[in-house]
């Protein structure tokens, strides 16, 4: 009996051990009083700009005014989700935030993951580093250049795609892929890929560069040739990183963009172009309808968390690497 007390004593005292690092105690936070200190301006500043906003959502809720006080509002309870799922032209949005983002995700992760395999191949330091710059170089673009760059590339004029086209003898006249919506979202997601593989492909690489240097001279000796290595030793070395990055887009799967749809898109492909942020913008804050912009935030920021707790445990269920 006495040993059965002493060894539950020993592991309470091994549970809060500040050595040991786990668990709770007064004293393990003494003794971390700097980490705790240095802290606190960051958890100060995610409560004013992330939580304290958060009150706002009640607007959602309301008919809201911005000259009445807040105990004047009228509530209106769930009237403003109501319409929003009631609405042809949001259930349109949201048709196309989805198609764009699934188009953004898939292009986005298999052309960083393709350029991250193929410039580990390259062995001359100098050529590596060349092309790399050159691919990320487009991320430091604001995407006003960017869209003009895009618009300019596909304009019927001089554009330098249709050029080639008709050069190259696959069409016979110009097309006009600004005005024509069934083009749209390919163009978003050309355009995103050009913009963004480099810079997506740079934490890939330092996956890659993780992988014990063994793996591959195992592989060598087992006679395995360069597509056998990255097939067997590279692809399952940046498996878990891959995991994590994919539930974290997961979350962002509403999130398809505002800047180039708004630059690019026009009346006359009006119906492909809108994503919710678009929406929000002309007929909520635009139209000083604030209760309507907020319902619509409030949807993607559930929709979001939702999906990320699904991916997070479906990760988990399969034994994969998980964000939570």
């Amino acid at each position: 009996m006495a040993e059965t007390i002493l060894s539950k004593k020993a592991k309470k005292k091994q549970r809060i051990d500040p050595e040991i690092g786990v668990g709770f105690s007064w004293k393990t936070m003494k003794n971390q009083k700097q980490l705790i200190l240095m802290s606190f301006p960051i958890v100060i500043y995610i409560l004013i700009f992330n939580y304290v906003p958060i009150w706002g959502w009640l607007m959602a809720f309301q008919n809201y005014r911005p000259a009445l006080k807040f105990s004047k509002q009228q509530w209106v309870g769930l009237k403003h989700f109501k319409f929003l799922f009631q609405d042809d032209t949001f259930l349109t949005v949201l048709r196309n935030t989805l198609a764009m983002s699934v188009i953004n995700l898939v292009l986005g992760f298999a052309t960083a993951i393709l350029l991250a395999l193929l410039l580990n191949e390259i062995k001359v330091r100098f050529w590596k580093r060349s092309i790399q710059t050159i691919s990320y170089l487009p991320h430091f673009l604001s995407w006003i250049i960017a869209a003009g760059i895009v618009a300019t590339s596909l304009s019927v004029d001089d554009g330098i795609v249709n050029q080639l086209l008709l050069k190259m003898h696959i069409i016979t006249e110009p097309i006009m892929w600004l005005s024509e919506g069934k083009y749209f979202w390919g163009i978003v997601g050309l355009s995103n890929v050009w913009k963004e593989v480099g810079w997506n492909t740079i934490i890939y690489l330092a996956a890659i560069t993780s992988i014990d240097p063994s793996l591959y001279e195992s592989a060598g000796i087992d006679g395995a040739n360069r597509y056998q290595k990255i097939l067997h030793v590279t692809l399952p070395g940046i498996k878990s990183t891959f995991i994590i990055l994919l539930i974290m887009n997961v979350g962002h799967i509403l999130d398809a963009g505002f800047e180039i749809q708004y630059l690019l898109g026009n009346g006359l492909i009006v119906d492909w172009s809108q994503t919710i942020d678009i929406f929000v913008l002309k007929y909520g804050i635009s139209l000083g309808n604030y209760s309507l912009a907020t319902a619509a935030g409030i949807f993607k920021t559930v929709v979001s968390i939702i999906l990320i707790l699904i991916a997070n445990s479906t990760a988990k269920r399969l034994g994969e690497e998980r964000l939570i």
